[in-house]
């Protein structure tokens, strides 16, 4: 079977933004294919803000996402692998999901959820 992930991410970021929150990307910024701003990238990282406002030509692609954002006022073309993807999350209370880092992108296992706190920062714990 084709891998699950690319069809989670789209559910998520629309059950996200039909709360009326805000959808973050961790992502893998290591991974071969990933065109994201290196100066923003941190312990091979970078988290993104892909709500409708912040970005431009938004695709949740079965393969890619790519998207137009600005950073520090230039506008930057991103691509991101679908399997790069870490995880998809509100900003606002951090539920979401967690992708398995060492998947290849088939055969995903989701890593849920959240209990968050109200905080910024994600709150995901590993269910299994």
């Amino acid at each position: 079977m084709t891998s699950s992930r690319p069809y989670l991410i789209r559910a998520i970021y629309e059950w996200i933004t039909d709360n009326d929150m805000t959808p973050y990307l961790l992502v893998n910024a290591n991974m071969t294919g990933v065109n994201v701003p290196q100066q923003y990238v941190e312990n091979g990282k970078i988290v993104l803000n892909i709500a409708a406002g912040a970005v431009g030509s938004l695709s949740l692609g079965s393969d890619y996402i790519e998207f137009n954002a600005r950073f520090g006022g230039v506008p930057t073309e991103l691509v991101i692998p679908v399997p790069a993807v870490m995880a998809i999350y509100a900003r606002e209370n951090g539920q979401g999901m967690m992708f398995n880092e060492n998947d290849n992108g088939g055969g995903d296992e989701p890593l849920l959820d959240s209990s968050g706190g109200g905080s910024s920062r994600p709150h995901l714990k590993v269910i299994k």
